[in-house]
């Protein structure tokens, strides 16, 4: 199938985006360069300099709106691409709202409660709808120990061990592999659902 054909169909599809940081903004841009349709961007917070190391973002976007940062970022890749922002921390009641329309959720947060939360909501109240997670993604190296786990509608890539930590922290090479493996999930599950 050529990269044409399989933008075709994606024209229809539509990606959730639940935080918009290391994960989430550079899962967001892969599927971008392969030609989703929609993406939707849920983040409550702003481009700091310190995201910069891993983050899809540029030192001028400081100080503004991760999702609306992410949105310009994306235009310019593909301004076809419908993007819709909102700015806010989550919640079940506004997660199911926002996402609905999903076929696939990227979770992309930094914390074990927000996670859970995503993830309780998701497998409880969201039938049909796959959600991709990423945990323990901190450190550099050891490629080999990142891998995808299957929990019926969840899938969870990482190495489950790794989480940030003052001497471990989040840094761009294996954020990037987690993202990219879940852009790359994103695009399967899309793909054999059509």
């Amino acid at each position: 199938m050529t990269s044409e054909a399989i933008r075709e169909r994606l024209k229809g599809k539509t990606v959730g985006i639940a935080g918009c940081g290391g994960l989430g903004s550079n899962a967001a841009v892969a599927l971008a360069r392969v030609g989703i349709g929609k993406l939707i961007l849920v983040d409550f917070d702003r481009v700091e300099a310190s995201n910069l190391n891993r983050q899809y973002y540029f030192r001028d976007q400081i100080g503004q709106p991760k999702v609306e940062a992410l949105k310009q970022n994306i235009h310019a890749i593909d301004p076809e691409i419908t993007i819709r922002t909102h700015m806010l921390r989550l919640d079940p009641e506004r997660l199911v709202e926002l996402f609905s329309g999903c076929e696939v959720i990227i979770e992309a947060f930094d914390t074990d409660c927000d996670k859970q939360m995503i993830i309780e909501t998701v497998l409880t109240d969201m039938p049909d709808r796959y959600l991709i997670s990423g945990q323990g993604l901190a450190g550099f190296g050891d490629n080999e120990s990142i891998v995808t786990r299957q929990y019926d509608r969840l899938f969870i890539i990482g190495d489950g061990l790794r989480e940030v930590s003052d001497g471990l922290p989040p840094l761009a090479p294996r954020v990037g592999v987690v993202a990219a493996m879940q852009a790359n999930l994103a695009l399967e599950l899309l793909m054999k659902n059509e």
